[in-house]
């Protein structure tokens, strides 16, 4: 079958351009063996990163048709049948092709590689390494039991591949994020019973919207990771490390959180009038937060959208229930 690849090729600081490459394949080839085809018979030029070709090593990561995989992993039945599936009903394929883009949130060196010197950096600075400086050193090896060992097993996956840290909407409009690859790793050490620096940790992971409250929960992590790692269930770990450490008076983001299952938990939904004044005014605390809501609450008035009075949603009862028994599975594990 022949198969058009359309290449996004770029050099550093220009204009974007796409060329495209006609190439006889079969559904069983990689996407990586068609690229390593282009560059050995048609095009020398093309610049692309590779490695093992064996799905573990995660050079070849890129965006194909529209997000990001691993070259060496998706083949290109499975992914003309993928882009199948998602196209509209009026999109009239009269020929099989395939769109390969460099990785996002970071700049093109040259064609598909890119600089990953901020992915490398945002893993830094989480010190994604084993303290033991609280003990005295050991006459033998810090030992774990298996069920110690088992917590980081879904972390230890991780190949960083820069998948998730490419799809990443926080990344992309905050550039103080660390970005998921970081914060799934940063949860590797809180889970690791030799780490003797776990508070610390929290208090650096918690900082504003560089750590985990910067995260948008769009779930486009989990979705891409070749390695099923779900960073975003791992932040999720590390938020609830920290929650369960904090008051809610200690920051808009832990009260955030806090006040949402509160409300909720009362009355089956959020009582927006009451999430307001104890989110941003802090119950009355913050005048200068409770100034800020003064034009928006004056317009909401205006407009007949203020709710002077809530009704409680049917089912509370059940809503109830059901966060008591969620907490109290987490609390058991």
């Amino acid at each position: 079958m022949e198969v058009i690849f359309k290449i996004i090729r770029q050099q550093q600081n220009s204009t974007p351009v796409v060329q495209t490459y006609p190439l006889q394949v079969e559904p069983g080839n990689t996407i990586l063996d068609c690229l390593n085809r282009i560059k050995w018979e048609q095009d020398g030029t093309l610049a692309f990163r590779k490695n093992c070709r064996n799905t573990i090593c995660g050079s070849c990561s890129m965006r194909i048709n529209g997000r990001s995989a691993l070259a060496c992993k998706e083949n290109v039945g499975s992914e003309l049948a993928r882009l199948e599936k998602i196209s509209s009903p009026e999109t009239n394929h009269t020929t099989d092709e395939i769109t390969i883009a460099p990785l996002g949130n970071m700049p093109v060196i040259k064609d598909l590689v890119v600089d990953m010197t901020s992915f490398w950096d945002n893993l830094e600075a989480v010190t994604p390494y084993v303290s033991t400086a609280a003990r005295q050193v050991p006459e033998r090896e810090f030992l774990q039991t298996p069920q110690e060992r088992s917590l980081l097993d879904q972390t230890g996956n991780c190949i960083m591949c820069g998948a998730c840290y490419s799809e990443c909407n926080a990344r992309e409009i905050n550039p103080n994020f660390v970005g998921p690859h970081a914060l799934a790793k940063a949860y590797r050490m809180v889970a690791d019973s030799r780490d003797s620096d776990t508070e610390n940790r929290l208090e650096t992971y918690n900082e504003d919207t560089q750590g985990v409250w910067g995260c948008t929960r769009c779930f486009y992590c989990d979705s891409v990771c070749p390695m099923e790692v779900a960073p975003l269930e791992q932040i999720t770990k590390i938020k609830q490390e920290i929650l369960d450490r904090k008051q809610a008076s200690d920051s808009r983001s832990i009260r955030h959180r806090k006040v949402l299952i509160d409300l909720v938990k009362a009355g089956g939904w959020i009582d927006e009038r009451q999430f307001g004044i104890q989110v941003v005014g802090n119950y009355f605390r913050d005048l200068k937060g409770l100034l800020s809501l003064a034009p928006l609450g004056l317009r909401m008035l205006v407009r007949g959208k203020f709710p002077l009075s809530f009704e409680p949603s049917e089912g509370t009862e059940e809503v109830r229930s059901l966060i008591e028994s969620v907490k109290q599975v987490t609390d058991d594990r």
